[in-house]
């Protein structure tokens, strides 16, 4: 028995008690906005983002941070522009996860580029499983529920703090992926991959100390999880990035997916988890370059620090 299903009494109480009526209200506004024609929504959801730019000064004062460390070479101005176009692609991405969660998404088939896809079909052959390795790039609902369609495969998610997200996250993903595992679940994840199936795990928030190593990522040492690599040592699951991201038009989407190395496939992990890591951090950071906007920089990525150092937020 899952976690989720031993406390339905969590989202019975998000469904009755007042304080939630707003947080439903705002997911009701966002499927009324998705159901809008779909050449608005990119230029609907610009002005979401702005909005919340302005008003979320919490939020804002990350994302600068986040930009002044990992791009140190940019002139304010050039980071500025870079910061709002990150909040302009995060509206755009709640009105994509709208749309992800309603289930209905025949008609984006089609929108969905895959590049690599042979390496997935290679990997699925093997016994062993596969890990899907990548980033927390903002378009992930809406690609992750397209590429579930062509593609069998399980994700490990988070629980949200909030029960009215959580309850809603969860519905909208069982939607498209076979299986939901809770990221402490390594035992279903072991026996999922022993099974032969593909799981998606995003491996770069920053959880805290416990079972990380601290490796750079943009020059900045950060908390990185140890559990894939451990996880792809312990069932010889076969390792693939995954990489996202919209397309300049604001309807159209890439997901890509590619060895960690193309040399070297087979020499990861290599059982140095600190190399490990420091190779995964690079290859997500060379994705993120690609296109700094759409990354997740509205999360604390660098607020577990190593010893002796100062807090950056």
């Amino acid at each position: 028995m899952t976690r989720a299903s031993r406390q339905p009494h969590q989202n019975s109480h998000a469904a009755i008690h007042p304080c939630y009526w707003p947080s439903r209200c705002s997911l009701g506004l966002l499927r009324g906005l998705a159901r809008l024609p779909a050449s608005w929504q990119p230029r609907i959801g610009r002005l979401l983002g702005r909005l919340a730019q302005a008003l979320i000064g919490r939020r804002r004062h990350i994302v600068r941070r986040n930009l002044e460390l990992c791009f140190p070479d940019l002139t304010a101005r050039e980071r500025q522009h870079l910061l709002t176009a990150h909040f302009e692609a995060a509206g755009i991405s709640l009105l994509e996860m709208a749309n992800a969660w309603s289930g209905n998404l025949a008609a984006l088939d089609a929108e969905l580029e895959v590049q690599g896809g042979a390496h997935l079909d290679a990997a699925h052959r093997h016994p062993e499983g596969v890990l899907l390795l990548g980033g927390h790039f903002l378009c992930m609902e809406i690609v992750g529920a397209l590429f579930a369609r062509r593609f069998p495969v399980d994700v490990v998610y988070q629980r949200q703090n909030h029960p009215v997200f959580d309850e809603a996250e969860r519905a909208g993903r069982r939607r498209h992926f076979q299986a939901l595992i809770e990221q402490h679940q390594i035992r279903k994840v072991v026996r999922r991959l022993r099974e032969g199936h593909a799981i998606w795990l995003a491996a770069d928030q920053d959880q805290g100390q416990r079972g990380a190593v601290f490796a750079p990522f943009f020059g900045v040492q950060a908390a990185t999880l140890t559990s894939p690599l451990r996880l792809a040592r312990l069932t010889g699951a076969t390792i693939l990035l995954i990489d996202m991201w919209r397309n300049s038009a604001g309807r159209r989407w890439t997901v890509r997916f590619r060895p960690l190395t193309a040399s070297d496939p087979e020499g990861f992990p290599s059982g140095d988890l600190e190399a490990d890591a420091r190779r995964l951090n690079a290859s997500i950071e060379a994705a993120v370059r690609e296109h700094p906007e759409q990354y997740l920089w509205l999360h604390r990525r660098f607020k577990t620090r190593p010893p002796g150092a100062a807090d950056v937020y």
